[in-house]
């Protein structure tokens, strides 16, 4: 008869194991190394797995990576998200809460969303990950511009899907480049500047 108690017993093995190389692997990048130069290897070493280990969970670095990135980008929409459902009556200091919202989880976890950025350029794996992750935001800022347009508070002018495309890929490159350059001291006129152009962007 089938033991009933293996799936649970195995179970937290391969969380505690995946817990163990996301956490090598953001350690890594946090020392300096790219994730180009990362190797399986290097990665099971930190981990302490053997590497054969490592290929019983992942094929290869790039789900590792899209991995490590699912956790990191756990929240970034989020707030952003909520926004947009909003009814939006508090004005720019409802968007300014969520691009404040948007810094603190990116400050987190910086290293690994560029890496993210960094490797989506030339694997399609990665790529088609984030264009995910991005496109299901998008969607969502498009649905609202539409709806919004139908009710007469934005320009019949409007391009929805292309303004919502624009919007998303500002926040997202400006939010990655500021954490590059700045500390958390310089987030909260961020914060202001990006609140302010979003919505003259949409209601101005």
């Amino acid at each position: 008869m089938p033991s009933v108690t293996r799936p649970s017993r195995n179970r937290p093995k391969r969380e505690e194991i995946v817990r163990r190389l996301v956490e090598a692997v953001e350690n890594e990048l946090g020392a300096g190394t790219s994730y180009t130069e990362l190797s399986v290897l290097r990665i099971a070493e930190q981990a302490q797995i053997a590497r054969s280990t490592f290929y019983l969970h992942f094929p290869d670095k790039s789900r590792l990576l899209i991995a490590v990135a699912e956790e990191a980008l756990q929240g970034l929409f989020d707030a952003a998200a909520q926004w947009w459902a909003a009814d939006h009556s508090d004005g720019q200091a409802g968007v300014e809460q969520a691009m404040t919202s948007m810094l603190r989880v990116y400050r987190a976890h910086p290293r690994v969303l560029r890496a993210l950025a960094e490797v989506s350029y030339y694997d399609d794996e990665v790529s088609a990950y984030w264009l995910g992750k991005l496109g299901a935001f998008v969607a969502t800022e498009q649905q609202r511009l539409e709806q919004e347009q139908r009710a007469g508070t934005v320009s019949a002018e409007m391009d929805c899907a292309n303004t919502a495309r624009l919007l998303a890929s500002m926040v997202e490159r400006t939010i990655s480049l500021h954490c590059a350059a700045t500390g958390p001291e310089a987030d909260p006129p961020m914060a202001k500047a990006l609140a302010r152009s979003i919505w003259l962007t949409v209601y101005g």
